[in-house]
């Protein structure tokens, strides 16, 4: 499948832009696919993985750039796209990112892009892993991901298009939402179950030697607080006014089961567990 954009520019050498210029190079019709990193270091790393065309030249990067697509922390996104201005940047391409809270860089990006007349629209694949950096890219990391595609600042429809057709030309869901309910979707579904992640791991791991006797249940329940703390501190952070409700509906179910307990309550702490399997069964695989 051949996408709407010849000249494909990935602004962010780790896992989400080093497995993006994988996939696409693997496609059967591929794009021509520039990579930028900011260190020369990374550049070097990437090269080796058998990434083609990396540069940590950012006027190079934006060279004729049809579509551009910000891999880097949301709040290094406006400060980027700035440089890539100044660096030159095509005032004919499209300008999307891989962030996991949509809200920022439509408030921060699009102002910056007004004046020269370049559109951005928000992107969300639902592809990332515990592991970060260049050595856990892999080709097939889009495949049958979610991506989730905002458009708040009103971009013309063929470039939204062009854009959804994009991802799914590398294996995603696309699905079109505002920012404001991406980021309490996403809320609920990926960042508040890392901070429970995180809180099994503090508490639970107290003593991280007794890991060595848990099972399945604790490395599952705990696999996603491996990620990279100050990427997940920043995502958190942007994302508050959605997570705090949150978290304070998480503390009054514990209090429910906490209640049983104290209680001596079987039956209420089984209606308890019972609604979490009812809840969790549909994200079983179908047979």
């Amino acid at each position: 499948m051949k996408t709407d954009f010849p000249n494909i520019t990935i602004l962010g050498g780790g896992l989400l832009g080093g497995s993006l210029a994988l996939a696409l190079t693997a496609m059967e019709n591929p794009p021509h696919v520039r990579l930028w990193a900011r260190k020369q270091e990374t550049a070097d790393a990437a090269s080796r993985l058998g990434i083609a065309n990396v540069t940590s030249d950012l006027a190079e990067a934006v060279q004729d750039a049809s579509l551009v697509i910000l891999c880097v922390p949301v709040g290094a996104m406006a400060a980027l796209v700035s440089d890539a201005l100044a660096a030159g940047l095509p005032d004919n391409c499209l300008v999307t990112d891989v962030g996991s809270v949509k809200r920022v860089p439509h408030r921060k990006i699009s102002p910056l892009l007004k004046e020269r007349g370049i559109r951005f629209i928000g992107s969300h694949p639902m592809a990332g892993s515990e592991r970060n950096g260049l050595s856990a890219v892999t080709a097939t990391l889009f495949q049958n991901a979610a991506c989730l595609l905002t458009n708040d600042n009103g971009a013309p429809a063929d470039q939204a298009t062009a854009l959804e057709r994009f991802w799914k030309a590398i294996g995603c869901r696309t699905s079109w939402m505002s920012a404001a309910i991406h980021d309490e979707l996403v809320a609920r579904i990926s960042h508040l179950p890392h901070i429970y992640a995180a809180s099994a791991a503090r508490v639970c791991l107290k003593d991280p030697s007794e890991g060595k006797f848990g099972g399945g249940g604790l490395r599952d329940t705990t696999r996603v607080a491996g990620g990279n703390p100050t990427m997940w501190a920043e995502i958190v952070i942007e994302n508050r006014e959605a997570l705090t409700g949150l978290l304070r509906e998480s503390i009054d179910d514990l209090r429910e089961i906490l209640a049983s307990l104290e209680n001596a309550n079987q039956e209420q702490a089984r209606q308890w567990l019972v609604t979490a399997k009812q809840r969790r069964e549909p994200l079983n695989p179908q047979s």
